[in-house]
């Protein structure tokens, strides 16, 4: 039974707040209604779409947190930091990321949401790649989002850290990645 579009609106705000990182598609599924329906929904009350939503918790959190680059140049957008532990960033695949003519998303792509994670998870002024060690296993289409989750596995001497970045597509590992982190100050 569907609701009434007051009460469906009233719900619809408590779920963004619940969850703030939910997509349109799952939302038209969780009311059973169209996209189109949430999108105006959505639009009546204000409520941003969800890049402009993740846009908006990641600069309010993060921006200050961030040392070792400008937010604006970590590719893909962090929704979840803890300088020298973890971090996670998302990044939907669009045509702009993706060979014209096959729409698998270009390798450099995926490597540059993982290394610029490894960076801004480091809690320093500056943080450079020494070294990655990358692996793809299984190529990205375009439409699909890719979640990179980093963790600094040890922090070692002389000014080096290893992060280890592993992406996925929904559950599925698409591509992993071991960086030595050259940091200014040693830990």
């Amino acid at each position: 039974m569907r609701l009434p579009k007051k009460i469906r609106q009233e719900k619809l705000k408590d779920k963004i707040e619940e969850t703030p990182f939910i997509t349109d598609e799952a939302l038209a599924d969780f009311f059973r209604v169209s996209i189109q329906t949430i999108r105006l929904d959505r639009m009546e009350l204000s409520i941003p779409e969800l890049r402009e939503r993740i846009k908006s918790v990641a600069t309010d959190q993060w921006n200050e947190t961030v040392k070792a680059l400008p937010l604006d140049d970590v590719i893909g957008e962090i929704i979840d930091l803890e300088l020298d532990h973890r971090a996670i960033s998302i990044l939907d695949i669009t045509k702009d990321h993706v060979f014209s003519r096959n729409d698998i998303a270009r390798g450099h792509h995926l490597f540059a949401q993982a290394n610029s994670l490894a960076v801004a998870v480091i809690d320093d002024e500056l943080a450079l790649t020494e070294k990655a060690e990358i692996k793809f296993t299984r190529q990205v289409k375009q439409g699909e989002r890719v979640v990179a989750k980093a963790h600094v596995e040890t922090l070692e001497k002389h000014n080096r850290t290893r992060v280890v970045v592993e992406s996925f597509v929904e559950s599925e590992p698409v591509f992993k990645g071991n960086f030595t982190m050259y940091r200014q100050k040693e830990q």
